[in-house]
């Protein structure tokens, strides 16, 4: 590989909002690192369709929320590339469950990997990415609402915006912006799943532009925070959601 071609990391990569997102940068012309947890087959789907539009890309498996994994993860992106330029974290899970006892379970699950794994992830960018580079963290304009049973995705969420301002503040004088991108509600199986036609109807309708956002709409924004017109934005949270919040 030319040293003019950049390299990024994509955590979630295997389908919904991540797969998307390493399609776009792909376009844009990074090589990609496509890390999934548990689907291979999707995670080789798409990097068969990568490199059969002319790009390059690799799958790579880590549970995020393992500390030793994430190390395993940087250190196979750099041995094969030699560089890493832009770090994504869409890796998430959400289930709902009200805030009660026998739900702890579920709590421990959600913010092992949204909140813990978050926090690896940019951990290691920032420790293995150099001057230009590139953090995207996700987190949800469903902090907003504190809709009944969001309440341990919104706890790992809101952890995760709180990150992001710190770590960039970190950051100083390395020349790394790190941001978070928050969609609203998002036509991905991990949005629509446990949820009636009724539900989804209703969320959609709760954006001015009355529709889901779709996950192009947000692999958009991921591309200009990480391309050149997004050298000066840092330390924010884009809420992408049509209005939702």
């Amino acid at each position: 590989m030319t040293e003019s071609i950049k390299v990024a990391l994509v955590t979630g990569a295997s389908g919904g909002i991540g797969k998307e997102v390493a399609l776009r940068l792909a376009e844009d012309g990074f090589a990609i690192v496509a890390n999934y947890a548990g689907n291979p087959a999707h995670a080789d789907e798409l990097v068969t369709e990568i490199i059969s539009r002319g790009g390059r890309a690799i799958a790579v498996p880590a549970n995020l929320a393992n500390a030793d994994a994430v190390a395993d993860l940087f250190s196979r992106t750099l041995s094969e590339f030699g560089r890493l330029d832009a770090v994504v974290n869409c890796a998430g899970i959400m289930p709902l469950k009200p805030i009660e006892p026998d739900a702890i379970e579920i709590f421990d699950r959600v913010i092992d990997v949204n909140l813990r794994g978050s926090y690896l992830v940019m951990a290691h960018a920032a420790k293995h990415l150099g001057p230009g580079g590139r953090i995207v963290a996700f987190t949800s304009s469903v902090i907003a609402k504190s809709f009944p049973g969001y309440g341990a995705y919104i706890a790992s969420k809101a952890g995760v915006e709180g990150l992001v301002r710190v770590l960039a503040n970190e950051m100083r004088g390395k020349g790394i912006t790190v941001n978070a991108v928050a969609p609203g509600p998002v036509a991905t199986e991990l949005f629509l799943k446990g949820k009636t036609a009724e539900q989804i109807h209703q969320l959609a309708q709760l954006a001015p532009l009355q529709r889901l956002g779709e996950p192009a709409d947000i692999s958009g924004t991921v591309s200009f925070l990480v391309g050149k017109d997004g050298e000066w934005v840092n330390g924010q949270v884009l809420r992408v959601n049509g209005g939702f919040a």
